[in-house]
């Protein structure tokens, strides 16, 4: 069990285990540049400031991984005058924890394609839900 910010060790640690190539790993992480109640699964890309998955980054060697990216918002995007820290560190507003709850249900449909390895599917699902 780790921090997300140090997800890396964790991730690199259960992938070597079991033998899990890093195109067949899924992490599941908030993205500040999706309004809340978006989902997203994209493969690969930089790690947008996200210490996470810049520690993931690291521990597989390689961007080229699957995110699940579940939108929460970005406090100037919100109108709110927090520091992006502060934010992420907080609960949301009701309204936004609906839905961001909203776009895990989403997700969460998608999540026997993605299992089967069909992510292209599981995206074009996701992405016109």
């Amino acid at each position: 069990q780790t921090y997300m910010n140090r997800s890396g060790q964790s991730v690199g640690a259960l992938a070597r285990f079991f033998k899990i190539k890093p195109e067949e790993v899924l992490v599941v992480h908030d993205e500040l540049d999706l309004m809340p109640g978006i989902a997203r699964l994209k493969k690969g890309g930089s790690s947008g400031g996200h210490n996470g998955l810049k520690d993931i980054t690291a521990a597989l060697g390689t961007q080229d991984y699957w995110r699940l990216r579940l939108g929460i918002g970005h406090p100037r995007s919100l109108s709110l005058a927090q520091q992006v820290a502060d934010f992420v560190l907080h609960r949301p507003s009701r309204a936004d924890q609906d839905l961001i709850e909203q776009a895990i249900d989403k997700s969460l449909l998608v999540m026997p394609l993605i299992c089967e390895g069909k992510f292209p599917e599981a995206t074009t699902k996701l992405h016109t839900a």
